[in-house]
Parts: C-alpha cells; structure tokens; sequence
C-alpha cells in the first residue's frame, strides 16, 4: 500500500481529513463495491444507471483506490444523490483506511479470486477473504436500512452472509437461492456484445438484456446492479425500462474485453488491462463462445501476478484450455509455461502449443503463424503490458524491453 512521505505525505493526510468531513456533511447515499473482479464494470454501471434518478459521483477507473477514495468523495456536491466507490485492497486493514471516509449504506462483493495472496500481499487467501468481508461488516444494521448485495454461485462470497447484520440480498443464476438471478442458458456472446434473461424472484416475467459489453460474466455484473436498483426503488416501475434503455448503450472499456483491429489483418479481443485465474477462465470462455468463422482462434496468455502458489493457478488454466480450447495458444512469461506443459499433458495438440520467455519471443512466433482473418484474445495485466506484442507486428517502437513495464514510461 503507497505511503507518501514528506509534504506528500501532509498533503495526502489533509485531503483525507477533508473528504471525511465534507462527505460525512453531505451525506449523500454511498454505496461500496468490493472484491476480486468485475468491481470496475459494476460500478461504473451502476453509477451509469443511478445518475438517472439522481447527481451521481462515482471513483475514477484508472486511479489507485487509497487516492480514489477521498478525491471522489471531495467531488460531492450539496445536490449529490449517490456516491459509488470502488473499494479496491490489496493489503490487510486497507478495507479499514477506506472506511475512516466512506460510510455505505449498501455494499456489494462481485467475487473472490485468488490474486494479492502472495507473500507481499495479504499472505493467504483466508487473510483477502477476511478483508473483503470488512465491506459488509461495517454496513449498517437490516433495520437502519443496510444491505449485502452478494454473488451467491461465488462460495467465498455466499459464505460471508452470516458476517453482517445488513439485509442479505443474493444475486447469481440459481433461482432457488437468488432474490435476483440470470438464465445461464440464455447467456449469447458475440462480437457485438451480450445478452441474457435477467429475472426477479419477485415477478414473474422475465427481462431480456442486450448490451454492448463482452463477456459470460457481465451477466453476473449487470444482475448485480440490477439488484442495486431494485433494492433502492422497490415501487418504481420505471427502472426495468431505465436499466434496459442504459446497460444497452454503453461500450466496452478499451483493454477490457473490447474488440478491435488486430495486426497483420487480423481481429483482436482486448483484455490486456488485468489478469487474475477467475478473470483468465471467463475470457477463455467467452473467446470460446462467440461465433467466429472466419479464421483461427488465437488466445495470446501472459503471467498473472501477485498468487499464493503461482505454479498451481497456472497449471489450472490448461484445464480451462481444454474444456473451451482455442486453435492456437501462446503463453507468454515464465510461469506460463506450466499452462503449457500441463496442456500438453491434458491431450491438447502440442503442435498448436507456443511458449514464449517474453513478448519479443511471443511476436516472433506470431510473425510466422498468423493468418489475415485470425482471431486473437490478448489477455495479460497492465504491469507485464502485453500490448506491447501488438506493436511490434504492426511495426511500431515498442517503450522498454523489461518483463515488468511500469506505468511511468509505458502507456498502453
């Protein structure tokens, strides 16, 4: 966790201080979005779909959340209906820091995946779980108005009801056990975008969501805010239609699951911007799932970082490689030859297997593999920047050539 020091540090201290006061005068209705994916889409929807009943401030996407939190909640105005923050940790008792600004009302765990469980992190996946269950912990009581918005088909996220004294309201795709749930068999994805049957346990009648944005797993994001808003306007019936009507324009985020063009003639799914093993299996997935027929599917793997055992998660990507497999894979960073070999081990054919040490490697095999037409999935985090194998086919400067390219000197 960043510690300013000096005048930084002053100032940093003082814009806390601030925040905390002029959010706590307001008082306008805060909402706290947590966990290990999916966090940034939900909120920025959700924040979306809130600002038509009302002034909505919402944290920045491509801030750290320990400056995120109190610049967002100096954004307030008197006339300020909602405050959506995405309370993102990666340390312990971060969670805690957060909460000496934020007060929310309403709080919602998208999912727990395995990331920040390294030894500079959190240590264990026990310690992050404990931490992201701080957000629903600190939530006001069931009869002062709290809620727990919860992904009931995550079992860390489902197991964390009994930890607040918030109304516990489920979301997800089982109907027995979700106040709010999705069809998963309706669930298309394309390279438009997505759609699916969003229902309520409440009424009888079914929605059907169309939205720009690409992936299974926006099913689970949008149902989320769904629920949000239901919770929020219970008697409204116009929020069927305002979700519908917003969810329906908005696009993809670039470097998260948007599609572009490719090099050398070639299409490219873009999730270049974040890599965890929960993140990494619903982009295969939704790779596998679209329709594509005018050339190979490419799915282009680098390493996924900050992991308790990092040779275990990426050994358990082969198996999402075989179940939804792709044409071609290169995995790209030393751990990904482990999803590799494993692959070849679990009967993928070796011979549609690359591995490269870095992204010059990986474009070199690129160079000579790919075809006008092809379909390539990019999925990396933004510290290996990946993108930089993109440049390089399309014969561009490329900005260092370390394995680890930090943001100060590399834009994506």
């Amino acid at each position: 966790m960043y510690q300013p020091k000096g005048i930084k540090k002053i100032y940093h201290q003082a814009r806390r201080f601030f925040a905390k006061k002029w959010l706590n005068f307001w008082k306008p209705y805060q909402i706290g979005i947590g966990g290990s994916q999916g966090k940034t889409n939900t909120t920025r929807v959700l924040a979306m779909v809130l600002s038509d009943f009302g002034h909505t401030v919402v944290t920045d996407i491509n801030l750290d959340t320990i400056f995120n939190v109190p610049i967002t909640a100096l954004k307030v105005m008197p006339w300020t209906k909602f405050a959506v923050f995405e309370l993102g940790v990666d340390h312990i008792n971060e969670m805690n820091k957060h909460f000496e600004i934020v007060k929310p009302k309403l709080g919602i765990v998208t999912g727990i995946s395995t990331v920040h469980t390294d030894s500079e992190h959190f240590g264990t996946l026990d310690n992050l779980i404990k931490e992201e269950r701080k957000l629903i912990e600190f939530l006001p009581k069931k009869e002062d108005g709290g809620a727990a918005i919860l992904n009931y088909d995550d079992e860390y996220v489902r197991n964390m009801a009994p930890f607040t004294k918030a109304k516990v309201i489920f979301y997800g795709s089982d109907k027995k056990k979700c106040q709010y749930y999705f069809d998963k068999k309706s669930v298309e994805v394309s390279l438009t975008g997505t759609q699916f049957k969003l229902f309520s346990n409440s009424l009888n009648n079914s929605i059907q969501i169309s939205t720009k944005l690409i992936g299974l797993h926006h099913a689970y994001n949008l149902t989320a805010v769904f629920a949000v808003l239901k919770t929020l306007f219970p008697n409204n019936s116009k929020v069927d239609a305002i979700f519908n009507k917003t969810v329906s324009k908005i696009e993809p985020l670039r470097g998260r699951m948007n599609i572009e063009k490719g090099p050398m003639n070639t299409i490219l799914l873009n999730d270049c911007l974040r890599a965890s093993p929960k993140s990494t299996d619903e982009g295969l997935k939704t790779f596998y799932k679209i329709d594509y027929k005018k050339g190979r599917k490419i799915a282009i793997l680098g390493v996924m970082g900050e992991l308790y055992d990092p040779i275990k998660e990426h050994k358990k990507t082969a198996k999402t490689l075989i179940t939804y497999p792709p044409d071609i894979v290169v995995g790209v960073g030393e751990y990904r030859k482990y999803t590799i070999d494993e692959a070849k081990k679990l009967g993928f054919p070796k011979e549609r297997l690359f591995f490269a040490k870095d992204v010059f490697k990986a474009a070199e095999i690129l160079k000579k593999i790919l075809k006008p037409g092809d379909f390539l999935y990019l999925k990396s985090s933004l510290l290996r920047n990946l993108w930089r194998i993109i440049k390089i086919l399309n014969n561009q400067p490329v900005c260092c050539q370390k394995d680890f390219c930090h943001y100060k000197h590399c834009k994506f």
